[in-house]
């Protein structure tokens, strides 16, 4: 694979007060610096996906609904996922879940990271991501960003309101790793299926 891996920085949260702009910006402006993907911006406010009602997954038959379809399009252009994390009661939110069941086929074989925040860093949030992610037919990398604990108090609005630049000296090595297998597994997928084909 001689091109750079297109990847879609997915912000996972929906609501008006949401957190995950911050870390998602932060992502983004360090896959910037790197040069060795092409990253944009993915925000799920941007599609009005309804609460998955077909008739079965879009690897079985195609989807009926016109914003699922345009939601397929997006994701079957990248070749990998930075998902933005948001930890609602031990799991990722409702609409991220959402976003995943609305397309199959255009998940599988690709690799994806995580950034997630919340008291534990969303750990517990990624680790049901990841068992989502494996019926997918996605792979993982083995390391996440985790904005967890202190870091967390010091950059959320309601407390401590730094930026997170302040805080980013812990978070740097984390993301370099993530990255570093995320470029590696969307090269080494890309080019197996290419392969294949």
């Amino acid at each position: 694979m001689t091109s750079k891996p297109k990847i879609a920085v997915i912000i996972g949260s929906t609501r008006p007060t949401r957190f995950a702009d911050g870390p998602a910006q932060w992502i983004l402006k360090q896959t910037k610096a790197r040069g060795d993907m092409d990253v944009e911006l993915v925000d799920l406010r941007d599609y009005a996906l309804p609460f998955f009602d077909e008739m079965a997954s879009n690897m079985w038959m195609p989807s009926k609904n016109a914003e699922a379809i345009r939601w397929q399009h997006t994701v079957a252009k990248y070749d990998g996922y930075i998902f933005v994390v948001a930890e609602y009661n031990h799991s990722i939110t409702g609409v991220l879940k959402n976003a995943l069941d609305q397309a199959y086929k255009e998940w599988n074989r690709k690799p994806f990271t995580a950034i997630g925040y919340g008291g534990v860093g969303a750990a517990r949030a990624i680790e049901h991501l990841r068992s989502i992610a494996v019926e997918l037919q996605m792979v993982s990398t083995h390391a996440a960003v985790h904005i967890g604990g202190g870091d967390f108090m010091a950059v959320h609005p309601m407390f401590g309101k730094k930026p997170i630049e302040e805080i980013e000296a812990n978070l740097l090595p984390s993301a370099k790793t993530a990255l570093d297998e995320l470029v590696w597994w969307a090269k080494a997928t890309t080019a197996a299926k290419a392969a294949a084909a």
